[in-house]
């Protein structure tokens, strides 16, 4: 399969502002699937200074800054992938891991020690009680691939996907209580859930290929958890399966928000709140 994309996000900010230093975070990750040609990055105001660089968790990012003011900001990324079709069930999880599986423990998955300073940050969690009920019910065996399949779906088959224009990520209480939500509310409720089994978790942004749609492609989120052997496998709970040679990672997160693809602020008299206008196009090429 072979892919054009085209990603552009517009800001306009109703008069002229100075603009701070911007990180973009639109550069595909690296994976074994997925070759990337023809990268391309536009920005206007055409910046001052640009320099890729790598964040904390070994995200790509584009450091952008600015010496004139302005009263609009277009970013626009364009590139050719070709992906390479794979089995998402194809791994093998580590025995001792699953040896230490307790179903009948308040947290059935633990780590080695040594990997415990890593994984803390991907293990935090709200301590709800109903978000861990819900996950527990799920858990029958020490099974858990098995688990990880069945827990994706029931969230797929209990929650109503819905599109959401406004940019903040509802709390996974919330989500649980509306019994509905967007790709990255669904996301962010399936990770609290794993965390409070002793998953750890993180927040993945990107594109996802959908043959059937002509048109409304945008950001989509999803989820990876930790299985010691296999690594991170991708869960997407918005369609109720593991993530496959569809899914283009743009950054991942232990926070949603360190995921976004532009981060930056301006300065100026502000009387007005600035404006975001973001479109994805998607075309299927055909052929590698």
């Amino acid at each position: 399969m072979r892919l054009k994309i085209q990603h552009d996000t517009h800001y306009h900010y109703h008069q002229l502002v100075g603009l701070n230093p911007h990180r973009i975070f639109l550069r595909p990750l690296q994976r074994n699937y997925l070759e990337i040609y023809d990268f391309r990055l536009h920005i206007q105001p055409e910046p001052a200074g640009i320099n890729e660089r790598y964040s904390l968790e070994g995200n790509p990012f584009f450091q952008v800054w600015f010496s004139k003011e302005t009263e609009s900001l277009h970013i626009r990324t364009s590139f050719e992938s070709v992906h390479t079709p794979f089995n998402p069930f194809l791994f093998l999880v580590d025995q001792w891991f699953i040896d230490r599986l307790d179903p009948e423990s308040e947290t059935p998955f633990s780590y080695q020690e040594a990997e415990a300073p890593v994984l803390q940050a991907y293990l935090g969690h709200s301590g709800s009680s109903l978000l861990k009920k819900y996950g527990l019910s799920k858990l029958t065996s020490r099974d858990p691939i098995g688990f990880l399949t069945g827990l994706n779906a029931s969230i797929h088959a209990d929650w109503q996907h819905i599109l959401r224009e406004e940019e903040n990520l509802w709390e996974a209480d919330y989500t649980f209580a509306a019994g509905k939500g967007s790709c990255r509310d669904l996301s962010w409720m399936l990770i609290e859930m794993l965390r409070h089994l002793g998953l750890a978790a993180r927040f993945v942004s990107g594109y996802a290929f959908n043959p059937e749609l002509e048109e409304g492609h945008e950001l989509h989120a999803w989820v990876e958890t930790y299985l010691p052997g296999a690594g991170w496998v991708g869960l997407d709970p918005s369609l109720g399966l593991m993530t496959d040679e569809h899914y283009i990672p743009l950054a991942c997160s232990f926070l949603p928000q360190n995921t976004l693809p532009v981060h930056g602020s301006f300065g100026g008299d502000q009387l007005q709140e600035p404006s975001l206008q973001a479109t994805v196009h998607i075309e299927a090429l055909g052929g590698n």
